[in-house]
């Protein structure tokens, strides 16, 4: 009996630390040019998994002069 638990808290450890480790997080803002000339930025807030491949993939987006694009560090 005492072997099942320590096999079972061994593989519920090891599989807790595997997929803590994956996660891949970055901190990211809109920032806005005018002319190609730095004009403003939103907060920064903080995107994890499918959020942050969505932010990655979106283009910028250009309106007359002034352009809007996502920046993550």
């Amino acid at each position: 009996m005492k072997k099942i638990l320590i096999l079972t808290g061994s593989f519920l450890l090891m599989s807790w630390a595997f997929t803590s480790c994956t996660k891949t997080c970055e901190t990211c803002k809109q920032v806005t040019y005018v002319n190609g000339t730095y004009d403003h930025e939103g907060s920064a807030q903080e995107y994890c998994g499918a959020e942050l491949i969505t932010i990655k993939a979106t283009p910028d987006v250009t309106i007359g002069n002034t352009t809007t694009k996502w920046e993550c560090n």
